[in-house]
């Protein structure tokens, strides 16, 4: 497949000029791994196999090309967790497109500088003197101006955390991130300029998260979410994100008429309000064949700290929680649920977010209206009074 025949197969119109003005196989290394949404990952490599290779570069498949910050091999799995890659084409457009309106001439901030490809492309829309582009690996980074050279295009890069953006070259018309973050870093609010949009993979959670895109508006940036997402994390936002049951001994048995089943199934605008309301706990499912179902959670970024399994049993319909630790997780998620039903089931479409010195804030249909903590009577509050929702 070519570069013309890929731009039709993702439909591009917006993006097409820019995306034809960069040859993708300047950004792929002679042997990586070629991960296809619809299909097992397999290696590539362009001298053994040259059409395979690049086949692979011009399909809409996302390629690794670093493991383990570089101390592993990108084809084999087992030597570390894929730590660079570059985006499938759809992917990295559907992100791209949220800069909208963006014009020849407007300044960008790109976060998570890659293989170099996303910062070609956008070099091709707003001219090269007008993209700074911030990359951790010092490796990554020199690899990717070695790329931008051959491709006939030179950004500004800039090796450093891309949480403190670039305020030397502030200000910035649009930020454009490539690395999940747990939390928007305030510096990207204050190097935006006034209306200036900021795009992200918001993934506090560290696994799948939202396409978010925030305005900046006086000292804060306003924005809703636009589909889930799954990033590599900013390398200071990285933290374990998995279910450990320990000290089973000394864990709490009781039993709940909640189904962890409608739980599950309840989707991603539960998502978001339980992000708020029990912040830091993940969860999720693991399904027997006799039809005995499990929620299961833990804290995020902490694989000693608390746990909590909720366990259906198709037998006689019961539902038996087990907890461990100074947190009550199952009751956090729980009456997180209980207050969605409550607010009416409210989707992804009704949640913004807010990014302020403060922190950051989920709120429901409008700024004004902000999630509060677990624990609280009242869920939401506005300008003009409390929503109560218990």
């Amino acid at each position: 497949m070519s570069n013309e025949k890929l731009a039709d197969l993702l439909g591009l119109t917006d993006w097409r000029e820019a995306m034809l003005s960069v040859p993708r196989e300047a950004f792929v290394p002679p042997i990586a791994l070629a991960c296809p949404e619809d299909g097992s990952p397999y290696p590539i490599d362009r001298q053994a196999r040259p059409d395979e290779w690049k086949d692979a570069v011009y399909s809409d498949t996302a390629i690794i090309t670093q493991r383990a910050d570089g101390h592993g091999d990108p084809v084999d799995d087992s030597t570390g967790l894929a730590t660079s890659s570059l985006s499938a084409p759809g992917v990295a457009f559907g992100f791209l497109s949220l800069l909208s309106p963006i014009n020849h001439g407007d300044r960008v901030l790109d976060i998570g500088t890659g293989t170099g490809y996303t910062s070609a492309v956008l070099a091709a829309r707003v001219g090269e003197e007008n993209v700074t582009t911030v990359e951790v690996d010092p490796d990554v980074s020199a690899q990717a101006v070695v790329n931008l050279t051959a491709a006939g295009y030179a950004p500004h890069v800039v090796v450093g955390d891309g949480a403190a953006g670039c305020p030397d070259r502030a200000p910035f018309t649009h930020v454009h991130a490539t690395c999940g973050v747990a939390e928007i870093p305030y510096a990207w609010v204050e190097q935006t300029r006034q209306g200036g949009v900021i795009a992200a993979p918001w993934q506090p959670g560290r696994g799948d998260g939202f396409k978010v895109r925030l305005t900046r508006s006086g000292g804060a940036a306003f924005g809703r979410f636009h589909g889930r997402c799954s990033y590599m994390m900013l390398r200071g936002d990285r933290a374990e994100a998995r279910w450990k049951a320990h000290h089973t001994e000394q864990a709490d048995v009781t039993t709940t008429t909640t189904d962890p089943r409608a739980i599950d199934h309840a989707g991603d605008g539960l998502i978001l309000l339980a992000t708020a309301l029990a912040p830091g706990v993940g969860a999720f499912r693991s399904v027997g064949q006799d039809g005995s179902f499990s929620l299961l959670m833990y804290e995020v970024g902490h694989p000693e700290g608390s746990w909590a399994a909720c366990d259906y049993e198709p037998s006689d319909g019961s539902c038996e929680v087990t907890q461990y630790g100074p947190r009550r997780l199952w009751e956090e998620y729980a009456t997180a649920y209980a207050r969605w039903v409550e607010l009416g089931r409210p989707g992804v479409d009704r949640f913004g977010l807010t990014v302020a010195a403060g922190g950051q804030t989920l709120w429901l249909d409008e700024p004004a209206q902000t999630l509060g903590p677990v624990g609280q009577d009242v869920t939401v509050r506005g300008s003009g009074g409390a929503v109560r929702a218990s």
